[in-house]
């Protein structure tokens, strides 16, 4: 059965933000290769709209080649928006979702194809609170932002995690995969 990963970026002091990152050529490669693999990825308004900067990509590419190869690679994904206010979406390859969460991701697992990416954190805490991601990729940049929206923010399951994998980058970032443990355990707060 394909995998729904959790693909996020955040920073060392545990916050997420795509603009405070130091994504290199290696990391583009990274996330260029990664997508490639996927069937999907699900965004929220505030990540897509972010995310559509590199469709600019398209149209004057950059000098940097692993920049130009991301922006095809997320250009050509299926991207399903998870929206209040958005009614339509341009890009070619984006949908605005016509069911729920839960459900959407469920229907997805049955289609054969390559794993789901959840990108967007606000994605990430209600599918965690569904118990419906199977892996957690968290690159953690050599960054110290001090504010912003924590990844795991309102939680109040805990949950236990087991390292599966690590891959460290040259300009100092590290991924860390993580499966979560069956064990989950109610704490009161």
């Amino acid at each position: 059965m394909k995998k729904v990963i959790a693909a996020f970026n955040m920073t060392l002091d545990g916050f997420c933000d795509h603009t405070a990152g130091l994504p290199d050529e290696e990391i583009h490669q990274h996330y260029t290769e990664l997508l490639g693999r996927g069937s999907a990825i699900l965004y929220g308004r505030i990540t897509y709209q972010l995310m559509e900067f590199w469709r600019t990509f398209l149209e004057n590419p950059s000098e940097e080649k692993a920049m130009n190869d991301f922006a095809m690679a997320i250009d050509k994904i299926p991207k399903i928006v998870f929206s209040h206010t958005l009614k339509n979406v341009d890009w070619k390859s984006a949908t605005i979702a016509n069911r729920d969460l839960k459900e959407t991701v469920l229907a997805l697992r049955q289609h054969s194809g390559n794993d789901i990416f959840i990108g967007s954190r606000s994605l990430i805490i209600q599918l965690m609170k569904l118990n419906l991601i199977d892996e957690y990729q968290i690159c953690i940049y050599p960054v110290v932002a001090g504010s912003g929206l924590p990844l795991f923010d309102d939680i109040s399951n805990r949950t236990i995690f087991k390292l599966v994998n690590t891959k460290i980058f040259k300009g100092g970032a590290v991924t860390l995969y993580y499966e979560p443990k069956n064990k989950r355990e109610t704490t009161n707060h």
